[in-house]
């Protein structure tokens, strides 16, 4: 599964994703990368909420309020301008805080890495996702991919960095996933 996942990523994604970063101005860019993040904040509050960090939570749905009114549906970042901290919580790392374990290493077919505990908490997930109810479909679809080419363009650089330092991609990408999710999970955003 993960030499799938590359070879679609080397045919697909990462041209795109290089096309974007070279094509589209740095400001429609960020703002691109502003309205994703704006769209994740209310899934990431209610995550929050269910771990018990009602501050978190309330400066999620603020940000996302703010943002999506004076940010001009997000565009703008209003609310980190204002010292609303951005946070990235998922339902995976929410059960993580109330000691789920993360299981088993799994490569999921174009979600790629992640754990037996995070792969089981992806379907509520994406119900959290406020793209999953836009309509028509054919604009839901846009809207994923661009968000998906706006992810990859931003990490570009980093894929350079594994392509030249690794032996082993396979192992290189899983310790540092399970390093940086477990990390996520018990530690920071």
């Amino acid at each position: 599964m993960f030499t799938l996942n590359d070879k679609l990523d080397e045919a697909v994604l990462k041209p795109a994703a290089v096309v974007y970063r070279s094509t589209l101005p740095t400001f429609a860019q960020v703002g691109i990368g502003n309205v994703c993040g704006n769209l994740d904040d209310p899934w990431t509050g209610i995550n929050n909420l269910l771990q018990g960090k009602a501050g978190d939570g309330l400066t999620d749905f603020m940000r996302f309020a703010v943002n999506s009114t004076i940010g001009l549906g997000g565009l703008l970042d209003i609310g980190s301008e204002a010292g609303m901290s951005k946070h990235k919580v998922d339902f995976g790392k929410t059960l993580g805080h109330w000691g789920v374990k993360a299981g088993p290493y799994v490569v999921l077919p174009l979600f790629g890495p992640t754990t037996l505990r995070d792969s089981l908490a992806l379907p509520l997930d994406l119900k959290g996702d406020p793209l999953s109810y836009l309509y028509p479909i054919s604009a839901r679809h846009v809207g994923v991919v661009v968000r998906e080419v706006d992810m990859r363009a931003s990490m570009l650089d980093a894929s350079k960095l594994i392509e030249d330092a690794a032996l082993d991609r396979y192992e290189f990408v899983r310790d540092a996933y399970l390093q940086r999710r477990e990390s996520r999970v018990n530690g920071g955003d």
